[in-house]
């Protein structure tokens, strides 16, 4: 199976003929534009071909082939966008597809290991690691993607190293 990428999540239906408002999980969201086709979901058996890109204050607005009508499209709602991850855009330095991040074991400066990366939260200011604690698992960690804590990121040898602050950890 492909390594896949969200480009996107379907938050509504837009009018009658069948478009699909996207909320774009990429920083330009014009990659649409340059997209032909798209997964809906994990589903990798079906490419949903965009006929049509518009846009909406900070919405893409899709009409995608065989989703004629507004029935079809709201039984799209909240399903994410797909592409292959080897169709992916070129990342500038130092930026990183959240699917890389996952899973990816968290050191301070000192070796200490801190715990796993389970999601990344986007948000206006800036990025979240979520990290799972490694000696309590049901605790979460939250630590700002910002070069003032994250010192090092290998994604080949699958580690981060932060630099925490005192009370970002206990």
């Amino acid at each position: 199976m492909p390594k896949l990428l969200k480009v996107g999540q379907i938050v509504n239906a837009q009018g009658i003929r069948g478009e699909v408002k996207v909320y774009p999980l990429t920083d330009y969201k014009e990659r649409f534009e340059e997209l032909d086709w798209v997964y809906m979901g994990d589903n990798i058996e079906e490419k949903f071909y965009i006929e049509k890109v518009k846009y909406k204050n900070e919405l893409v607005i899709l009409k995608l082939k065989g989703i004629d009508d507004r029935n079809m499209a709201e039984r799209c709602k909240t399903k994410y966008l797909m592409i292959d991850k080897k169709d992916a855009r070129e990342l500038p330095e130092d930026t990183y597809f959240i699917v890389d991040l996952i899973g990816l074991k968290v050191y301070t400066n000192d070796k200490i290991l801190i715990g796993t990366i389970k999601n990344v939260i986007q948000n206006t200011g800036q990025d979240l690691y979520e990290i799972e604690d490694h000696k309590n698992p049901k605790k979460t960690i939250l630590i700002p993607a910002v070069e003032a804590f994250i010192k090092e990121v290998n994604i080949e040898k699958g580690y981060i190293i932060v630099t925490p602050i005192e009370g970002l950890i206990e």
